[in-house]
Order: structure tokens, then C-alpha cells, then sequence
């Protein structure tokens, strides 16, 4: 994409529809108002400043179970603009060693952002039965030395995607077990694979049904499991695991699109390579996600009647930022699609 156009773009962006600046060539957009898109912000959740902060509300609200899958996507996209749009390509290997990576992909928040983003983060925490210890330990941290440039010493992703599920409708821990580690609602959706319960998810393998929005893509590094199988053994165990939400399945382009949350230190959009099946049904001919230590064991397919493949183009975010072509331009230009 040209320089000249996509300043165009930014400043046309800054100027018509709020995005706001908070660097040089960054930018992100307000959480939607309300007749948009109803959700309890995460910074609403708690009260004070960090080293100060402490949960005031831990509740899920309810929702019809009608349009959950969707809910659940927009929630996540309206996430992702307001952490700044950010995307990691993780279609290549070289980028999962480390070597040959856009440093610009990999860097983490600066600390301005860590400190605007705070509450949101601790937000996510308070719908989970760890907040408060969880809380307490990270406000001693910026109590110290480095201050709110301090970064989380707990990883969040798993928290991200618990208040997604309590904000998103999933709103029950027999539904979805909200948790600080990712293992414990996997485990859950592997057990409801072989018993009949309320469990929103089930676990299947990559390649048993199609990947559709609203679904759970999931990795384990230790141990690395290829397979429900390999961990229906270990249930129980701890693991370092990650799941983000499949936001859209791009077959042409060979890969899936997800977003997570603490990826690089964000709520991040990734680029994930998948390979295909040669069959006419595209959306059961996925075969594998992910490369390297990052392969997608677990695929938790959400009990939810489907919605189009166009969730991502037709989020409440993603129309109020591109309702001209300019910016539909723009946002192509970052995700190739």
C-alpha cells in the first residue's frame, strides 16, 4: 500500500469516525455505545488506579441463547479495535522461532497504553474466581521499582476469553467454566464429549467438523499435545495452553483468522496457516491449524446455531469503521483479505 494513501487513510480515519491516536501509526476505537453493542465494559468491573485496583462486580449478565455465536465474535472484534487493531501473522515457521519476524508485529504495549489498558485487563480478572488474589499480587507489583510500567506477572489470555463468554451469553460455569488457565473449561469441553451436560463446548480434533466463528482454537506447549486423545489421558493436569476465538476461515488464503487476548502483552487478531482438503464442501475441508509448538489440538466447537462466514465484515466494529471504501481499504490493506 502506498505511504501517501495511507495517511490518507489514518487522517480520514482521525477525522471522521473518533479513532483515536495514542502513538505514531497506531490507533485504536472506542468500545461501541450500548444500542450497538451491550456489554458491561471490563474497566466498569473494577474501581481505583493500579496499585489500587480491587473488583466491584464479578456478575454475568443474561442473555437469550439466540445469536450467542455472534455475539461472542463481536464482542471479541469490538476488543480488538479498542487494544489498536493489532495483527500477528503467524502463517510462516520463521515466525514462530523468532527469526526473521517484523519486530513491529512482535513488540508489546509501551507503557503508555499498559497503563490506559489497566483496568481493562483487571476487568477481565474479575470474572474469574482468582480476581482477588490475582489483583492484590499485581498491584504490588506496581507498587515497586517499575511502577505502572511493571507488566502483568500473570498471563490473561485466559481470563480475555472467560468475560467474553460471560459478557457474550455463556454466563453459567456448567456452560463454561471461567478460569485463570486455559486447560480447565478444554478439559471441560473434552468431558462433555463422552457425557451428556450443559457444557456450551465440545472438543473434537482439527478436521472432524468445520471451524466456524464463535469456536475455540486451542495449542498446548507443555506437554504438546496433538490430539483430544493425547490429553482426555491427562485430564486434570495443569499445561501451558492458549485458545483464542476463530473470528473467520479464509480457504483461498489458507489460513484462519483468531483473536486472543495477551498475545504479545494485547488483544490481537493472528493470522493462523491452515491446510485444506480438495473437497467441494470447504467448510469441512480444514485439516490442520497452526505450525510448529503452535499446532491447534483441540477444536471447541460451540453449541450455537451457525452465522455466516462474514462475522468479522459484518461486526458492529468493523461497519463503524468502514462504512466508506477508504476505510475498507485500509483494513484490507493490514489483513489481505
Amino acid at each position: 500500500m502506498p505511504i501517501s494513501f495511507l495517511k490518507k487513510s489514518v487522517f480520514f480515519l482521525i477525522t471522521t469516525i473518533g479513532v483515536t491516536s495514542v502513538a505514531q501509526g497506531q490507533f485504536f476505537l472506542d468500545r461501541l455505545p450500548s444500542e450497538k453493542l451491550n456489554i458491561t465494559a471490563p474497566s466498569k468491573r473494577v474501581e481505583g488506579k493500579p496499585g489500587e485496583l480491587n473488583v466491584i462486580d464479578s456478575s454475568c449478565q443474561l442473555y437469550s441463547s439466540s445469536g450467542v455465536r455472534r455475539r461472542i465474535v463481536n464482542i471479541a472484534i469490538q476488543e480488538w479495535g479498542f487494544f489498536g487493531f493489532n495483527v500477528l501473522d503467524q502463517t510462516h515457521q520463521t515466525e514462530l522461532s523468532g527469526r526473521n519476524t517484523q519486530r513491529s508485529q512482535l513488540s508489546r504495549l509501551g507503557p503508555s497504553e499498559a497503563l490506559r489498558l489497566a483496568d481493562s485487563i483487571a476487568g477481565y480478572w474479575s470474572i474469574t474466581p482468582d480476581a482477588g488474589w490475582i489483583l492484590r499480587r499485581q498491584n504490588g507489583i506496581w507498587n515497586g521499582p517499575n511502577g505502572t510500567a511493571a507488566r502483568w506477572r500473570d498471563p490473561w489470555s485466559a481470563a480475555f476469553i472467560s468475560w467474553v463468554m460471560c459478557e457474550g451469553g455463556v454466563n453459567e460455569m456448567d456452560q463454561f467454566h471461567r478460569a485463570i488457565a486455559h486447560h480447565v473449561y478444554i478439559d471441560q469441553a473434552i468431558e462433555a464429549r463422552v457425557t451428556d451436560t450443559n457444557s456450551a463446548y465440545v472438543a473434537h480434533d482439527v478436521g472432524e467438523l468445520p471451524i466456524e466463528p464463535g469456536d475455540l482454537l486451542c495449542s498446548a506447549r507443555r506437554a504438546a499435545y496433538r490430539s483430544i486423545a493425547d490429553r482426555a489421558q491427562k485430564i486434570g493436569d495443569g499445561i501451558r495452553s492458549h485458545c483464542d476465538i476463530a473470528i473467520k476461515v479464509d480457504e483461498t488464503n489458507e489460513r484462519v483468522f483468531v483473536i486472543g487476548g495477551n498475545v504479545r502483552g494485547a488483544v490481537r487478531l493472528k493470522l493462523l496457516a491452515a491446510t485444506f482438503d480438495d473437497k467441494e464442501e470447504s467448510y469441512a475441508s480444514v485439516r490442520s491449524v497452526g505450525l510448529g509448538t503452535r499446532t491447534i489440538f483441540a477444536h471447541l466447537k460451540l453449541r450455537a446455531e451457525p452465522i455466516t462466514g462474514d462475522a468479522l465484515e459484518g461486526s458492529p466494529t468493523i461497519k463503524t469503521l468502514m462504512n466508506s471504501e477508504e476505510r475498507f481499504a485500509w483494513l484490507r490493506g493490514r489483513l489481505a483479505f
